[in-house]
């Protein structure tokens, strides 16, 4: 039987990476974004060209009737659900010291990248239990999608750091409660990845990139690396390894002389 894997903020970007090679890997698919279903028709369709079948749901992450209509939807259509990544969040609108900063946009990522992940995952632990608890063949797992940025102070974006280094603290409590049911929970800290959100920093990063020293590997990252990692810990390949943070980064964090 196909393992189900809910993917927020799968449409695009990091997330389609991820989705991408959930499909290859063999999953059938949930796909959830804000954004109308047709915004994201192309992204579905190579989704399941690769083989997968793909429920998308429009909801928001930070609202609690979003995550509950999203989850009724997945058990009408699928009626299990064996892997949650929780990818889905934003950046600041606008980049801000943040001597400077105003609580609105601190709000807002605080609702989306932190609240958001955070109850779906409570939502969808209690699911998993459920399953595990009636099929002894059941086989779940959760992966927190956060960011370099969990580590790495960036002054002009200080809610999305804090926000980041939340996930990290959320996916340790939670491989720490759900170790009892055999459910891994881990994190994947991506660095520069070319997405939409980094796209109004190209021209910075290039330069930092080509100069070298940023890096070790001096590349930008890709939604694929992020992807190929996401697999792995799907088959089971860190079976062993709850509560481990993967970088995915290039050697940006490596420490060096």
């Amino acid at each position: 039987m196909k393992k189900i894997a809910l993917v927020t903020g799968g449409g695009r970007g990091i997330g389609l990476g991820i989705a991408s090679h959930l499909a290859e890997e063999g999953c059938d698919l949930v796909i959830c974004g804000v954004r109308e279903e047709s915004a994201v028709a192309a992204a579905l369709t190579a989704l399941r060209d690769r083989g997968a079948e793909v429920l998308y749901c429009r909801a928001d992450v930070s609202s609690s009737a979003g995550r509950s209509e999203m989850l009724e939807e997945i058990k009408a259509h699928y009626g299990r659900l064996n892997v949650l990544v929780n990818n889905a969040g934003v950046a600041p609108s606008v980049r801000t010291d943040i001597l400077e900063a105003d609580e609105a946009s601190f709000d807002r990522l605080m609702a989306i990248n932190l609240k958001g992940p955070y109850f779906l995952t409570q939502a969808v632990a209690k699911w998993m239990i459920e399953q595990q608890q009636s099929d002894a063949a059941y086989d779940a797992c959760i992966i927190n999608v956060s960011s370099i940025s969990a580590s790495v102070a960036s002054p002009t974006r200080g809610d999305y750091c804090i926000t980041k280094a939340g996930v990290g603290m959320a996916t340790q409590l939670y491989a720490v409660r759900l170790g009892e049911f055999g459910i891994p929970v881990y994190e994947i800290r991506p660095g520069i990845i070319k997405t939409d959100m980094t796209a109004g920093v190209t021209e910075k990063y290039d330069r930092l990139i080509g100069e070298g020293g940023i890096l070790v590997q001096a590349r930008w990252g890709l939604p694929e690396d992020v992807g190929r990692a996401a697999a792995m810990l799907v088959r089971g390949d860190l079976a062993y390894s709850t509560g481990q943070v993967l970088m995915v980064d290039g050697g940006f964090t490596l420490q060096r002389l």
